[in-house]
């Protein structure tokens, strides 16, 4: 993900933020729209990098048991790259993924030429080591897990959408976007129900809510962590949604609350992986977070979207 923090706006540039203090220091308004440009330039390094999301040419849900893998048409998974015959995938009862590779694949596990593996899943992965990777060529995957059903997330650096990136659209940088919020914490914890594209509902821990002011009206944001301690990740919906923006939802990270202050900057709301490719499997923007406002800020939708 791509979440850096950016420095506070100064009053000077005639915008009135919704409350004078703020949790960062002040910049400029050169140094604000700059502090924008190179994020929007991080942001675009990280989706076109050769892992990247522009990256996904499959997303396979294994089956129970054997799976058989590879680019010819006789096997149970099917992929766009790779060797006719790369092995097979074998899913137990107790949801261990296995692969034994065929001889002469080519492949490497974690870039080692083995023959056997077991295959660690993104969800089951410790601290901040990656899920085992299968490589051949230039496509890998790995299993990710989705509500206890496992997948392959098949990758290729010379994707057709990689190699055919149309670049990224926005609205023009506007700091009255860059909104300082009250933070009203919740102790405990609320649960909120999370859809994704693929169907699954997931409850999260939402740590207390967002409440900003915009044109007289008082709108509500509930984010969550992906981390313990990590930064505030909004998941939201405006009038703009599936107009002017993607439909299913933009994102926004926010660094923790300083002092019952929270920074919203719209002009880091971005497309979610699935705006780009088919093979992802994204959040849902929530109803609570499903906002009666146009947010004219951030990433416009993708001219190239599926």
């Amino acid at each position: 993900m791509w979440r850096p923090v950016l420095a506070g706006l100064i009053l000077s540039t005639g915008v009135a933020l919704v409350h004078a203090e703020t949790p960062n220091p002040v910049a400029t308004p050169d140094a604000y729209q700059q502090s924008i440009e190179q994020w929007r330039s991080q942001r675009v390094a990280r989706l076109t990098a050769p892992d990247g999301w522009l990256s996904l040419i499959g997303l396979e849900w294994l089956q129970d048991g054997i799976n058989k893998v590879g680019s010819a048409p006789d096997n149970d998974i099917v992929l766009q790259a790779g060797p006719a015959h790369l092995g097979v995938v074998t899913l137990d009862k107790a949801g261990q993924v296995h692969i034994a590779l065929a001889d002469g694949s080519g492949a490497t596990v974690d870039g080692k030429p083995v023959h056997e593996a077991t295959l660690i899943d993104d969800m089951h992965v410790s601290g901040s080591a990656s899920p085992t990777t299968v490589a051949f060529g230039t496509a890998s995957f790995y299993v990710i897990d989705r509500e206890g059903r496992r997948a392959l997330r098949v990758k290729d650096s010379t994707a057709t959408t990689r190699q055919h990136f149309l670049g990224i659209d926005y609205f023009p940088i506007d700091p009255s976007w860059r909104i300082v919020a009250d933070w009203v914490p919740f102790n405990p914890p609320h649960d909120l129900q999370m859809g994704s594209v693929i169907g699954t509902i997931d409850t999260v821990k939402v740590p207390g809510k967002a409440v900003f002011t915009r044109d007289g009206h008082t709108y509500e944001l509930l984010p969550y962590q992906e981390e313990p301690g990590g930064e505030l990740f909004f998941v939201l919906a405006d009038r703009t949604s599936g107009h002017e923006t993607y439909g299913a939802s933009r994102f926004l990270y926010a660094a923790l609350p300083v002092n019952g202050k929270v920074v919203l900057d719209f002009n880091q709301a971005y497309n979610p992986p699935c705006a780009f490719t088919s093979f992802a499997t994204c959040p849902l923007a929530p109803p609570e977070n499903r906002l009666d406002l146009r947010i004219t800020a951030g990433e416009k939708k993708y001219r190239g979207g599926h």
